[in-house]
């Protein structure tokens, strides 16, 4: 009689001679698993808003100009009671100004990948224009978004023309410097391969170069929509008649803090779509 490991999925044979296959072991839940940890992250996301707003409560007690947590939501639900209302330039619902934000940014964003991606592909994938790019990259990266603010309304005559220019020159950088990294890594056997099937410079930039960099590309571009949406608030807050930052400085010289509390909240909101939007393209990018 033959004894196998326990560990096989062979059974020891019976009286009969003829080996009986074992049962298959049971399947792992993993639906359960997830609903564990979607339960534990939620639980945990609840702890971390309890404690904020905790603190907030705790600071108002002491500041009596700042809303109470309840006067701020009681302003937030006001303000999406009716959020499409529209009763003139200065009087418009908070959906409305947030959609205004939104298609600045989306123009801004737009030319920013439109020109920061073939910028980047030529910075990696030559060292000569990566030497004369890169110090204007690098000069030009952390200069103030409002500082640009004057420059777009000097040559475009026009205050939304120059938010969207804002946009465009803040959110322009990280694309760049991501895409170059991306295009300048590829590795040497992929070159070889190309090499060696002759690829002409296209080819070479659509079926390697292009591939290799696309997550590294993604990257740069949430960095970029990340900047973007946060530049657009300053840039309506200096000099705008509509927007969410238009809305927000508004708010504030009007004296309705718990109005200005609640479009910080609308807007981290929409920062948080807009992020996870970019990381479930780039994980599909990465698979």
């Amino acid at each position: 009689m033959t004894i196998v490991h326990p560990k096989t999925t062979e059974a020891e044979p019976r009286a009969g001679g003829t080996p009986q296959p074992s049962p298959p072991p049971p399947a792992r839940k993993k639906g359960a698993g997830r609903l564990v940890r979607l339960i534990s992250g939620i639980g945990w996301a609840a702890v971390g808003v309890a404690v904020f707003v905790g603190l907030w409560a705790l600071v108002a007690r002491f500041s009596p100009d700042l809303p109470t947590p309840g006067e701020g939501f009681t302003a937030l639900r006001e303000l999406l009671r009716y959020p499409f209302y529209d009763l003139g330039p200065n009087d418009k619902g908070i959906g409305r100004q947030l959609g205004v934000s939104l298609i600045k940014v989306f123009k801004g964003f737009a030319l920013a990948t439109l020109v920061g991606v073939p910028l980047g592909f030529l910075m990696g994938g030559s060292r000569r224009a990566w030497a004369a790019v890169n110090p204007i990259v690098q000069i030009l990266r952390p200069v103030s978004p409002l500082a640009w603010f004057p420059i777009g309304l000097v040559v475009l005559k026009d205050v939304r023309s120059a938010a969207v220019f804002v946009v465009f020159v803040t959110s322009l950088w990280p694309t760049v410097i991501n895409t170059a990294a991306g295009a300048a890594s590829v590795p040497t056997d992929q070159r070889n391969v190309a090499r060696v099937f002759r690829f002409g410079r296209l080819a070479y930039i659509r079926h390697v170069v292009v591939p290799h960099s696309l997550p590294s590309i993604i990257t740069g571009m949430r960095l970029s929509m990340g900047i973007a949406w946060m530049v657009i608030v300053a840039a309506e807050m200096l000099a705008g008649n509509t927007g969410i930052g238009y809305f927000v400085w508004n708010s504030y010289n009007g004296g309705s803090l718990a109005y200005v509390i609640s479009a910080i909240v609308l807007i981290g909101t929409v920062g948080v779509v807009l992020d996870t939007m970019f990381m479930r393209l780039a994980r599909k990018a990465a698979a």
